[in-house]
Parts: C-alpha cells; sequence; structure tokens
C-alpha cells in the first residue's frame, strides 16, 4: 500500500519536508530548479540544462552495502525532486564549514585554490562537486579517473591540467573530514524516512509522481492509470520538460525498486535489473564483461551514468541507444513482467519503431539476460560522434563474429544505430560475409553493400551520404 505523501530528505544536516499539494513546485521540479529557489543554495549553476556542461553538479549520499553512506555525482538538471526521497542531498555550499567568522575550507576546495584551478568561476562548484565524490569514493588518483570523473563536467577558461593536479593531490593525501564525523548522525536521520515510509505518492494540482518501492506495487499502479508514464532515471524526460515544457499529468517512477537492480549470474550468462544504473555496469563490465567496456566508455558522463538505468536506456527505443546495438550484437534477452505473467522476448523483437518497444500496457521490462561470449566469437564496437565524451551517436556499429577452426564466419550480426528509424542489422553485407574469412578485401567488398541495407536521413547532425561512407569504413575496423 502507499503509506506516503510527504516527500523528505536530507539537506544542511536536517530532515527536509516538501508537501507538493501545498507547494508551487511540482514532484517533477528538477532538483537544480528546486535549488535556484532558495536563498542560500544559487551555487549550483545551470549552464545548458540537457546534461552537458556538469556545472548543476550535485552529490547524492545515500547507506551503502558497507554501512557508509556512498556517495555520486550527479546532474541536479535531470534529477525529479520527488525522487531524492529518503537521500542525502550536498550542494557546494555544504564543502566548507563555518566555524564562527572563520571559513574552513574543504579539502577539494583548498586544492582547487592552491592549484590556480579556477578563472571565472561558473563552471568550478560543479567540478568541485564531482571532486567531492571522487576523494569519497576512495578510487585510485590516475590521470586516467580523474579524467573520467570530469569527462561531464565542461570548462571554458581555467584548461583541465590545473584540475587535474588538484585531483591528484588531493586524492593522494586522502584525510577525514567533517562528512565523516557527521556519518553516523546522518545515517540515522535516512534510516528514519526509510522507516517511515514505503510506496509514495505526492499529488501537486497539475501532477501525480508515484514512488514505489516494490515491483507488486508499479505493477498495479500502471494498470490502474492508463496513460501514466513511466520513468527509471528521467535523464531523457528531464529534458524533454527543460526544453519543451512537457510537463506530465501522472509520472511513475520505478527507481526506488529495489527489486530491479544488481547484476546476478542465472546458468551461462548474467542477469541485469532494469533499475541497474549505467556507471554499475560499467564497473561489472570491467572485470566481468570486457565485451561491454568500449561502448559503456563513451556513455555519456559520470554524472548521467550515475542517474541512467539499463531500462530506461532501452524502452526509449532509440535509433542511436548505445546499449542498444550491443544488445543485438550479445543475443540478450529481455524479461517483460505483467500484472498475471512474465514473458522473454529477443532483444531485436523488442523494438517495433521509432522510440516504440513491445511493452503492453500493463507491463515493465524486469530486465536482460546477457549470455556468455563463445571464445570464438568477436565481438566489437565502434561509435562516431562530434565529441568523443559525453556526445550521441551519429552512427554506431556492434558486431558479433563467430569463426570455425580455419577462420570462416558461420555467423554474423552487425547492429548500427542512427542509419534507421529503429537499430537495424545490415542484413545484405552479413549474408555476403557468412562462408567468408574475415580479410581486407572481403570486408572492402562487403561495405558496398551498405547502401543496400540502410537509407538514412540527413540532418542536423550528418548528412545521408556521410553516413553511409562512415557505416562502410566502420566494417573496416573489424580487420585492423
Amino acid at each position: 500500500m502507499i503509506n506516503g505523501t510527504t516527500l523528505r530528505f536530507v539537506q544542511d544536516g536536517r530532515v527536509v519536508e516538501i508537501d507538493f499539494s501545498r507547494s508551487a513546485i511540482r514532484p517533477s521540479t528538477t532538483v537544480l530548479n528546486y535549488l535556484r529557489s532558495l536563498p542560500h543554495h544559487r551555487g549550483t549553476k545551470e549552464g545548458c540544462a540537457e546534461g552537458d556542461c556538469g556545472a548543476c553538479t550535485v552529490v547524492l549520499g545515500e547507506p551503502g552495502e558497507n554501512g557508509r553512506i556512498r556517495y555520486k555525482a550527479v546532474d541536479s538538471c535531470m534529477l525529479f525532486l520527488a525522487s531524492i526521497h529518503g537521500k542525502q542531498l550536498i550542494t557546494i555550499e555544504n564543502l566548507a564549514q563555518r566555524k564562527g567568522s572563520e571559513t574552513i575550507l574543504h579539502p577539494v576546495q583548498r586544492a582547487l585554490v592552491v592549484e590556480h584551478a579556477s578563472q571565472c568561476g561558473f563552471c568550478t562548484p560543479g567540478i568541485a562537486m564531482s571532486l567531492f565524490a571522487f576523494y569519497k569514493s576512495g578510487m585510485e588518483p590516475t590521470r586516467e579517473n580523474i579524467v573520467d570523473t570530469l569527462s561531464g563536467n565542461l570548462c571554458r577558461c581555467t584548461g583541465y591540467q590545473s584540475i587535474i593536479r588538484a585531483a591528484q593531490e588531493l586524492c593522494s593525501h586522502r584525510e577525514p573530514d567533517h562528512f565523516d564525523a557527521n556519518e553516523s548522525h546522518t545515517l540515522e536521520l535516512l534510516r528514519q524516512i526509510d522507516s517511515q515510509s514505503e510506496s509514495m505518492q505526492f499529488v501537486h494540482p497539475g501532477q501525480t509522481y508515484f514512488l514505489p518501492k516494490s515491483l507488486d506495487q508499479a505493477l498495479r499502479i500502471k494498470s490502474e492509470n492508463p496513460g501514466v508514464h513511466v520513468v527509471n532515471g528521467s535523464t531523457d524526460m528531464a529534458i524533454r520538460q527543460n526544453k519543451r515544457h512537457e510537463y506530465l499529468p501522472a509520472i511513475l517512477d520505478i527507481s526506488a525498486i529495489g527489486r530491479l537492480k544488481g547484476i546476478s549470474r542465472e546458468g551461462k550468462g548474467y542477469f541485469v535489473g532494469a533499475g541497474t544504473s549505467i556507471e554499475a555496469l560499467k564497473e561489472f563490465a570491467a572485470s566481468c564483461f570486457p565485451a561491454l567496456s568500449p561502448a559503456l566508455g563513451v556513455f555519456a558522463s559520470k554524472q548521467i551514468r550515475n542517474m541512467a538505468t539499463i531500462g530506461g536506456n532501452l524502452c526509449t527505443a532509440s535509433p542511436i541507444g548505445d546499449l542498444i546495438p550491443m544488445m543485438f550484437a550479445l543475443g540478450a534477452k529481455f524479461e517483460l513482467i505483467g500484472a498475471n505473467e512474465k514473458r522473454w522476448v529477443e532483444a531485436e523483437d523488442f523494438f517495433e519503431g521509432y522510440r516504440k518497444n513491445c511493452l503492453t500496457s500493463d507491463e515493465l521490462l524486469k530486465g536482460i539476460f546477457i549470455p556468455e561470449i563463445d571464445e570464438n566469437v568477436l565481438i566489437f564496437s565502434e561509435k562516431v560522434s562530434n565529441r568523443r565524451d559525453l556526445d550521441i551517436a551519429t552512427v554506431s556499429l556492434c558486431g558479433a563474429i563467430k569463426r570455425d577452426g580455419q577462420g570462416v564466419i558461420t555467423d554474423i550480426i552487425l547492429a548500427y544505430g542512427g542509419m534507421a528509424e529503429t537499430v537495424k542489422r545490415a542484413g545484405h553485407v552479413e549474408q555476403f560475409l557468412l562462408g567468408k574469412k574475415l580479410t581486407v578485401q572481403t570486408v572492402g567488398e562487403a561495405k558496398q553493400l551498405i547502401a543496400r541495407d540502410f537509407i538514412p536521413i540527413s540532418d542536423a547532425r550528418a548528412g545521408k551520404d556521410y553516413r553511409l561512407s562512415v557505416a562502410g569504413n566502420l566494417l573496416m575496423r573489424m580487420v585492423e
């Protein structure tokens, strides 16, 4: 049963409560706009309102598996306020401490000052919050890790080298901070919120926002509320709200359902819950499933990956979705669950058209099963975009090629994104390559067939001829 209607979260060391029925702000108001409405929390800046600049970065704290608080940086411009129920919200104003008339800077802030890592300062609050999350993560301060941490923060005037030096110096000499000192108190406040509420329903005169904690409740809500819009991370819907001012009357946010999160070994493969974050999948892939790493290495930024979920990304059915071609190549299967039954569908059957999936009105995506990769199968992934990090694909290709002992191709999948209204396989190219060896000459001949498989459109990102040329050239990467 839904037994909570008041939003509660921890901010500035205390529990904040919001009754949306008496508030001017909606449950889907972004955390950024909420903060900007407060008199003393305007250090969080708005730059792009679509997750590209990082100026709005804040940090969320949640109880971790080790009994400590786990901190993660997120873009507040894409974070619905209602979704932070039961979490700690940390902003730039919380880093420094005030003792009488004295201001004591946090180690992150001191490092940025010492290394002269700020000029105009507009981007600095977001950078400081990304570095704060990195500081609290305990990760090794390698250049690779630091660059990955900062890939979602745009700085136009300082230059990144001084910021990187600040991060290296900062994390080479970690020391306890006041968040460590106050951790027990914060955990107790979070436990109190958790004990007071299960599934939530926030009602505003123009919007109803459901935040269930169980899968059964989510399915019931969806069946009883035709037209309710499901979000699982909000990184897509928040942009539509910010840019097009689309305020949905009914939202079903399934991001709080623990049963939808996590990755587990099942038979000859892995089951990935639909609520698993892209960042969690990236961490898993690095150690257990390296075939996924190339695609995930250029998936948005850490702030977005901390919010975006597997289910959210797949259910948008975007023709340029980063994960969809990989699901084709890996032969993934999707588990769909309804109020009375469940069913499995192949990845290729889940997507029915432009931003259209096969979910019925009472179904949710529970998760995906990714089978183990046979040692004779070559998996590869390529993405072409205007910039390497934090950009959507112009054209992408994920492939799986199985060869026999003589190197002859016995099975092949070539899944392209950005070439049609949905992710689509290059059928003519696949048929040509079957029964042949993977050589420069063979692939060179095969690339001429791309135009028979696709009639791409021209848009602001690229022209038709460019897409066809790139799609063919990407095939050559198979033999490099």
